[in-house]
């Protein structure tokens, strides 16, 4: 029974990050190249999605709580996610895709934070290694970039909207078959923050999560423009998120071990030190040999990253209010940063080129990590043994 359940956890992380990994890198590139939108629109495009998380998230997490019914939503939001990303073949007006990207965000604000939660609370109470089960959403998203990639060169980009809604309904079918876990811990953004603003650390690593963790989303979105505009083909941009991607695999796979021996905050100053090098050297405008080379930066920074900024917060959160510590860490990641470095994309793109986006990264990036490395300095404790 347990196998079948991480079974069915692995393949719903597998195809609704092979959704994902199918769409948004491409997207970007849908709307520049057969739509023929400006850089300020397409970053209007990519960023309501993180301001409508940060409004509709704490909705789905009230839902869940009330009704005890996670899995039931995470396959209503599977669902409604496949569904409105298909409306993208329809529309040809900015507008629409505006509104289009907003309904999608309505939706894909559920599916990774119930997905995680639900994988959380189980490895929790029956053991097992969450970076193990996350590491499948990895590869799906490696996967599907270089599968759809090539398929946009023979049938056109509008294939990425008929795949991502076909992955997204096979996701759904997975999720009926997740365990039913809810937090036991509820999620008090006020009287929480009150109590988390006094714990040491925990605003500053907040920052750096909006520094670090920011550029690396937005990059999804932008990563397959530098590729063509350094001369790569969209079977380039699909083979490259292929070589990052899965690049991630091990990593995650690594992490928990990596983690214990050299602590925390040791594994987050250097995945951040290496995202930082990363972007610096795309911001040169190298061949796009040398980017599917280098490439492999990725599985270090990221895969490295997710799974130890999220154990950092837990570590360092009072457990009464780690539920709203992580819903925090999760809004500043995935929703402000997100938002601030894709719409700040868009501009650099119309003012400049896609190397200056990259420039702003990386040197916003080593900002984090050099911020990291002050941390280190001051909580040596969680440097040398995780979880005291």
């Amino acid at each position: 029974m347990q196998q079948r359940t991480f079974f069915n956890m692995k393949g719903y992380f597998f195809f609704i990050y092979f959704g994902l990994g199918g769409l948004f890198p491409l997207l970007t590139v849908y709307l520049q190249d057969d739509v023929g939108l400006s850089g300020a629109q397409i970053g209007v495009i990519t960023s309501i999605g993180p301001v409508v998380m940060i409004l509709i998230q704490p909705v789905w997490g009230m839902f869940s709580d009330y009704t005890k019914r996670p899995k039931l939503l995470l396959t209503v939001a599977s669902i409604g996610a496949g569904l409105s990303g298909l409306t993208y073949v329809f529309a040809e007006d900015y507008f629409l895709f505006v509104t289009i990207a907003a309904l999608l965000a309505v939706f894909q604000s559920a599916v990774i934070p119930l997905s995680d939660s639900i994988a959380m609370n189980y490895v929790r109470r029956h053991g097992g290694d969450y970076g193990k089960i996350r590491m499948w959403g990895a590869v799906g998203f490696a996967v599907a970039v270089w599968i759809m990639g090539n398929l946009s060169d023979l049938f056109g980009l509008q294939v990425i909207f008929y795949g991502f809604a076909i992955v997204l309904f096979i996701s759904a079918f997975f999720s009926t078959g997740m365990p039913n876990e809810t937090a036991t811990a509820k999620v008090d953004l006020k009287g929480g923050m009150r109590r988390l603003v006094k714990v040491d650390g925990f605003m500053l690593f907040l920052f750096i999560t909006f520094l670090v963790y920011g550029p690396i989303m937005a990059n999804n979105f932008y990563f397959g423009v530098l590729i063509q505009f350094v001369g790569g083909s969209l079977a380039g941009v699909g083979f490259a998120f292929l070589l990052a991607a899965g690049s991630e695999v091990p990593f995650m796979r690594w992490a928990g071990a990596w983690i214990y021996r050299r602590g925390i905050l040791t594994i987050l100053f250097a995945a951040a030190l290496i995202s930082g090098l990363r972007w610096i050297f795309y911001a040169a405008g190298p061949d796009p040999v040398w980017i599917y080379v280098t490439t492999i930066m990725q599985g270090f920074s990221i895969g490295l990253f997710v799974p130890a900024a999220l154990q950092y917060v837990s570590e360092i959160s009072p457990k009464e209010v780690r539920a709203t510590a992580v819903s925090i860490y999760a809004a500043v990641g995935n929703g402000v940063g997100a938002f601030f470095f894709s719409m700040s994309a868009g501009l650099l793109i119309d003012w400049f080129s896609i190397l200056a986006v990259y420039l702003f990264y990386g040197v916003c990036t080593l900002s984090g990590a050099f911020l990291l490395f002050v941390l280190v300095r001051k909580q040596p404790h969680i440097v040398r043994k995780p979880g005291t």
